[in-house]
């Protein structure tokens, strides 16, 4: 028995050691920092600011109550002959404990009020841009101010096959998008949100901005960087499977810079208008509606269009996308969604030739084989 004791006392400190090494070493804390990293915006600043001096008032609390508390129990215990004093009805205690906590109070409700006053006042901004949220992306549609008329959506861009795949992915694989939103700096820029299928929110942490987007309402924030970078975020409601996939990112540029990224994006646009006439080929169709469904549908139902057993209905020789009767209510359900279930509307997303291109290529790929061939024309028809 003293033999096992010896060995567990052994092992106890060498584990203790161990423990502290790992713990007072320099490297192992060097990708950690005491506080939360200081936001790029003067709301955020105040709100960053506001948030240490509360620490300190509550440290202050915690240190005077629990160091009187110690002090009485060491000092007045029962063993020293100390009796349990009797405050029933002391004026002055009861006026002390109502006239300090309402002190403390008013310290901090007046920095804190005239904070989130600021925070809320979307006032006379330069540009205002509508967040929409859906599962699992984010679409940005310049309203107001210089870029007005410019919308895109904002995606995921790691592929989803590389998620899991540590060799391909880069270190910053959950938080890089195709489309960023970009933003002059020094600028106030007014966001709108809301979503098209259930509740998520818009939180970029260096801009002290988080905003809930719910479907059928309109929300409002604001913020002003007043430094250059990439700034990112996430969704920040549980909004369903792919919850995690939805990142946001924000690029923080100078006045001229914003210029040009404004032209590039209207070129861009107009170049990329479809004349709504032409009748595309099967495999004209192939080609663009496979980039339509990789971007719109696969987070749902699969790459190999198997969907998700019990979750999201497979594509792969389903009745709606394999026989020529429903034809039509393949279109209408791209088209309108379906109450009561995760499937959205895609008329307000995608374009009427993305939506023919999407659906063509769903009626052909992998074991469908139908052959038909979806025109623009067809989806105009029925919107």
């Amino acid at each position: 028995m003293k033999v096992s004791m010896k060995k567990f006392a052994s092992v106890t400190g060498a584990t203790a050691l161990a423990i502290w090494s790992l713990i007072s070493s320099s490297s192992a804390w060097a990708d950690y920092q005491l506080n939360m990293h200081v936001p790029v915006t003067e709301a955020g600043r105040r709100a960053y600011d506001l948030h240490n001096d509360i620490s300190l008032i509550c440290l202050a609390i915690f240190i005077i109550v629990f160091g009187v508390l110690a002090y009485s129990l060491i000092f007045h215990r029962k063993s020293k002959g100390h009796k349990a004093a009797d405050f029933h009805e002391h004026l002055g205690v009861e006026i002390a404990w109502t006239v300090i906590p309402s002190i403390i109070l008013v310290l901090i409700a007046i920095p804190s009020t005239t904070t989130l006053m600021e925070m809320k006042d979307t006032s006379e901004p330069a540009i205002t841009v509508k967040v929409t949220g859906y599962q699992w992306k984010w679409g940005y549609d310049y309203l107001k101010g210089e870029g007005e008329g410019i919308k895109f959506l904002s995606v995921l861009a790691t592929p989803k096959d590389q998620i899991h795949n540590k060799a391909e992915k880069s270190p910053s694989y959950m938080m890089e998008v195709d489309n960023p939103l970009v933003v002059p700096v020094n600028t106030k820029i007014r966001i709108l949100t809301t979503a098209n299928d259930v509740i998520h929110a818009w939180a970029v942490p260096a801009f002290a901005v988080k905003q809930d987007a719910v479907p059928g309402f309109i929300r409002d924030t604001w913020f002003k960087a007043e430094k250059e970078g990439t700034y990112v975020g996430q969704c920040s409601e549980l909004c369903g499977k792919d919850h995690g996939y939805m990142p946001i990112v924000v690029k923080v540029v100078s006045a001229g810079e914003y210029s040009t990224w404004v032209d590039e994006q209207k070129k861009k646009a107009a170049s990329n208008v479809d004349d709504p006439n032409k009748v595309w080929t099967l495999d004209e169709s192939m080609v663009r509606g496979e980039k339509v469904y990789n971007t719109a549908c696969a987070s749902c139902h699969g790459a190999n269009g198997q969907g998700i057993p019990g979750t999201f209905p497979a594509l792969d020789g389903s009745k709606i996308a394999k026989q020529a009767k429903n034809k039509a209510a393949h279109i209408d359900i791209v088209l309108h969604g379906k109450a009561g279930t995760a499937m959205q509307a895609f008329g307000g997303q995608l374009s009427d030739t993305d939506i023919a291109t999407v659906v063509t290529y769903e009626r052909n790929a992998w074991g469908n084989k139908t052959g038909d061939v979806i025109q623009p024309a067809d989806i105009k028809a029925v919107r």
